[in-house]
């Protein structure tokens, strides 16, 4: 029988051990953007742009057609912002078109679309309603077909990825009331009990959980002579005894989605539902998510266009002191940024997504780039939306069509957005996840000289190893292509983009050089200057985005498509991103982040609470963290299949 789950006792340190043991430790294949923090600028790893097959293309395109009939026809918005849920009408007719199994292969009854066409289809069910966009998101991303389409057995992917494909919806369990970034502490267990595993636990936020008929669940094994244990993943079928549904969440935005809170108690699962072995829990997730993160900036694209499409039409529309709003510069600036800024978060997205599709590189870091850096540029597009809007920005459309105008919901996009700087890796957690993955190379080499755990003959060794590569690693970062005026002269063509990517060529080697001489300086504390590592990832994020944007730019124009507009765009792009990241390198030394800590901490220490005096605060009485000690539920079931 299953025995009495306890949360782990974790300190910093094990906790960065469980999240180093379960990244991916080799890098097998190039890598532009790890290229780009080592001070390399290989442009030819994507440029020219890579392209896709013509039969993905012609699958692609044909599918995105009748999707766009779909979300014209049957998709109502303002209804699934008002009732709070996607109608059964609407996932049933998503299950006939095959939406649920874009990604997923043929031979499984689903679509096979590629990466690149499963992020177009993704943007426009997303801009037609956020809600929509998210469901088929969480189940093919991370949900049951992705896992097991890397990790699964055989027999896994004969039972359930047909099922996937037409029929049932997945939602992945990771979080817990008391455990976020942290999994180290992760608490549901399954402890095994002849040919079954006994899970016992309680999972928060399980996007599409409320609705879901199969579960990807990660729980702790216990260690013991027979079992590996550690973090493990499980394919768990919703309607097995021993699961309820507890809560239907509801947010600030995406109203329609299905998230809730889910209770293991005594819920048997066959050891042959299990993916991968006992203790890779926390890699198949990570690994999963390297790609599963476009689906996020596929919808932050979606939502890009749609604030320029409105920003088009209604700054030309509405007129002030005489002229159109578009003409004042106060506004035209924002209509510029959101154009340019699509522009370039369409190219990042695009060509991650085609970079994963074919295979060639390793995009572990180019994916969580285009994550971190959609999130946030989404934001802010959005939030110049309303700011051109003005006071109709922040009336809702049901307010507006009330009172016989356009009901445009550019408040409601600023809310649904606004998760995207949390979901699938918080902001910060993405800063620290790229970081590490950046000074990979540096670690590598010279990790155990700061480790210190080493012994002196470990460290004697690793500075060896220390010298001999940054011997030859040192002076390529003095001088590059980036200060010659003729190179890349291929990106001039009437707009010259060519002083752009020297900039990117020259900022890459600053960025480097940057980092070693922060690691030279602060040694094993260069973990805890979360700020500057912070800034370290946001530059290499514009230096990312600028060359993805120039190379998409490029590709238009030898397409014929609308090739002189995409260099317009991507020229005033690099100009805004070149403020930013001369801003960024500037605040590399130039910062208060030791001022920070110490208000933090007087913060903490209630030094500052007289500060606090005058206002009521109208939260409710109640704990922080829900009690999540596991046992039977107390409460009804509210899991809603959709058959």
């Amino acid at each position: 029988m299953s025995a009495a789950p306890t949360r782990p006792t974790v300190t910093e340190r094990e906790a960065r051990q469980v999240a180093e043991a379960a990244r991916e430790q080799d890098w097998r294949k190039p890598s532009f953007a790890k290229e780009l923090f080592l001070g390399r600028f290989r442009l030819d790893l994507i440029h020219p742009h890579p392209l896709p097959a013509a039969d993905d293309v012609q699958r692609g395109e044909e599918f995105l057609a009748k999707l766009r009939d779909f979300c014209e026809t049957k998709i109502d918005s303002a209804r699934i912002e008002r009732d709070a849920q996607i109608p059964d009408e609407v996932i049933d007719g998503l299950k006939e078109l095959g939406a649920l199994g874009m990604k997923i292969d043929t031979k499984y009854g689903g679509l096979g679309l590629t990466q690149v066409y499963y992020n177009k289809a993704l943007a426009l069910a997303g801009s037609a309603c956020p809600a929509v966009g998210v469901l088929l998101s969480a189940h093919q991303s991370i949900g049951v077909p992705q896992p097991l389409k890397l990790f699964g057995t055989q027999e896994q992917k004969e039972r359930f990825l047909p099922r996937c494909a037409r029929t049932d919806i997945s939602a992945f369990l990771l979080t817990e009331p008391d455990v976020g970034s942290d999994p180290a502490r992760l608490a549901t267990t399954a402890v095994p009990d002849g040919d079954d595993y006994v899970l016992d636990g309680v999972k928060l936020w399980t996007t599409n959980g409320v609705v879901a008929d199969l579960l990807v669940v990660m729980a702790r094994v216990p260690k013991s002579a027979d079992h590996k244990g550690g973090i493990t993943a499980f394919v768990v079928e919703t309607n097995s005894p021993g699961i309820t549904v507890e809560n239907r969440n509801a947010f600030m935005g995406l109203r329609g989605i299905e998230n809730g809170v889910t209770r293991f108690h005594q819920v048997r699962v066959p050891a042959a539902n299990r993916i991968g072995p006992e203790g890779a829990g926390l890699k198949i997730a990570l690994t999963t998510l390297n790609t599963g993160r476009l689906s996020l900036p596929a919808s932050c694209v979606g939502a890009g266009k749609w604030c320029l499409k409105i920003a088009r039409e209604w700054s030309a529309a509405r007129e002030q002191w005489g002229k159109p709003i578009a003409e004042h510069e106060a506004v035209g600036t924002k209509i510029s940024f959101i154009a340019a800024t699509t522009f370039a978060l369409e190219a990042v997205t695009d060509l991650a997504s085609q970079m994963a599709d074919e295979d060639r590189n390793d995009i572990r870091i180019e994916g969580a780039l285009a994550k971190l850096y959609a999130s946030e540029m989404a934001w802010q597009m959005a939030d110049e939306l309303v700011q051109i809007r003005g006071g109709r920005g922040f009336e809702t459309a049901e307010s507006l069509r009330a009172r016989g105008e356009r009901g445009v919901p550019a408040e409601q996009v600023l809310r649904d957005l606004r998760i995207n700087r949390i979901f699938e890796g918080s902001t910060e957690i993405m800063h620290l996840l790229i970081a590490r993955e950046a000074v990979d190379a540096h670690l590598s080499v010279a990790g155990d000289l700061i480790d210190p755990d080493k012994t002196l003959q470990d460290k004697a060794k690793a500075g060896a190893n220390a010298g001999v590569f940054y011997a030859k690693w040192l002076p390529k970062l003095v001088a590059g292509p980036g200060q010659l005026p003729s190179s890349y002269g291929e990106f001039k063509h009437g707009i010259d983009l060519s002083p752009h990517l020297r900039y990117v060529e020259r900022h890459a080697r600053k960025l480097a050089r940057s980092t070693f001489y922060a690691m030279s300086r602060w040694q094993g504390r260069m973990e805890t200057k979360q700020g500057f590592l912070g800034r370290v990832v946001d530059i290499g994020a514009e230096l990312f985005a600028m060359s993805a944007a120039c190379v998409r730019a490029e590709l238009l124009r030898r397409r014929g498509e609308n090739g002189r507009e995409a260099y317009q765009l991507a020229d005033a792009f690099c100009r805004q991103a070149r403020i930013r990241v001369d801003e960024l390198f500037g605040r590399l030394w130039t910062n208060t982040d030791d001022l920070d800590r110490q208000v933090v901490k007087g913060v903490l220490a209630g030094r500052y609470e007289w500060l606090e005096h005058g206002v009521i605060d109208p939260s409710s009485e109640g704990p922080w963290i829900a009690d999540a000690t596991p046992g039977p539920s107390q409460k009804e079931n509210v899991h809603r299949p959709v058959r």
